[in-house]
């Protein structure tokens, strides 16, 4: 199937940029329209002979969150950092807030917020004192503190000091340092990296808070829980380049596989025998019927049958797909391992 192209009206884009899009093409130059608050295009970051970023092109619409998805060394803090202007890009365009990156480095400054990858703090300054050290480096607008320790939950823990504090409270103190500016887009790097469940849960917590608030979030994760949970959108990136991208849905139903109606127990040459009346496949696995459905409408019309056939059962489970499923079918490897992010 050829590359669907997209033409979008000249006034939807930003100055100098292309009005035809590959849609079907992820590192497509693209064209986002006027709610997108980073654009990046065609961005590369090259050292010696690796390409650490090779040529990713997407955007991120205001008060969305936006997640950044792949393994350690695909590449992600590279590109999020040279969008927070700690590295510079070796080739391609950023714009944040609409301009050029390079001739608005002093406001994107003023209105972005960063909790780095690995972060830490001071060990002998207690939360509050932590918030308001960093609030001081501001000149611009800024969050109460008072506010942020209450959107984090951090009230009795404020005279706390930071070497005491648990992982997981560590790195709440770290998303409030990151809104001390009252930032419009809050740069969040593998926020939950080595948190227990019930502390990344509380992370994600504040996450749906910043969004429920109108911030912007742009989100750095290899953790497919993470993504499927919190964004919006998704961006996934694998060696460099950026290899599929939309929401959820969209991705499951483009690259996932179809959902699957499992039925356990009962006469399963007869539900074999319904389900393939039904023109659907259905194949006997691990002592279980397998069905894979089109739509969940079906669903519904197997369990009338088999009631009006009479054919009893033990237990139904429907399995919908997801993006290990997604990642697995896009590399042929599954999203993990240890090694450093580049």
């Amino acid at each position: 199937m050829s590359p669907e192209l997209v033409v979008e009206s000249d006034a939807e884009l930003s100055p100098g940029r292309t009005a035809v899009t590959e849609a079907n093409s992820p590192n497509a130059v693209l064209s986002p329209g006027h709610n997108a608050v980073i654009e990046v295009n065609d961005l590369k970051k090259v050292y010696g002979d690796v390409k650490a970023v090779d040529g990713v092109s997407f955007h991120v619409k205001k008060g969305e969150v936006f997640a950044f998805l792949g393994p350690n060394g695909a590449g992600k803090t590279t590109t999020v950092e040279m969008v927070e202007m700690i590295r510079t890009p070796t080739a391609g365009s950023i714009l944040v807030f609409g301009k050029p990156l390079d001739s608005n480095k002093s406001e994107v400054r003023e209105r972005i917020g960063v909790l780095p990858q690995e972060f830490k703090s001071f060990d002998r300054l207690t939360v509050r004192e932590t918030l308001v050290y960093y609030q001081k480096l501001y000149d611009g607008a800024l969050w109460a503190v008072d506010e942020i320790i209450s959107l984090l939950h951090l009230k009795e823990k404020e005279k706390t000091l930071y070497t005491n504090l648990s992982g997981g409270l560590k790195q709440r103190v770290g998303v409030g340092i990151s809104l001390v500016n009252d930032p419009d887009i809050v740069f969040l790097d593998e926020p939950t990296t080595g948190l227990d469940p019930r502390a990344r849960r509380d992370v994600w917590k504040v996450i749906r808070l910043l969004r429920d608030r109108g911030k912007t979030v742009f989100l750095t994760t290899h953790y497919m829980e993470e993504a499927e949970q919190l964004a919006d959108r998704i961006c996934i990136i694998h060696q460099g380049k950026i290899i599929a991208r939309g929401t959820l849905e969209e991705l499951l139903a483009k690259y996932g596989k179809r959902r699957v109606l499992t039925i356990a127990g009962g006469d399963q040459g007869r539900i074999v025998h319904l389900a393939e009346s039904m023109r659907l496949k259905a194949k006997i696995e691990d002592g279980k019927v397998s069905i894979p459905l089109p739509n969940n409408d079906f669903v519904t019309d197997i369990l009338s049958k088999l009631k009006t056939e009479g054919i009893m059962y033990r237990e139904v489970d429907i399995r919908r797909s997801n993006l290990e499923e997604v990642f697995l079918t896009l590399t042929g490897e599954k999203l993990g391992g240890e090694e450093d992010e580049v």
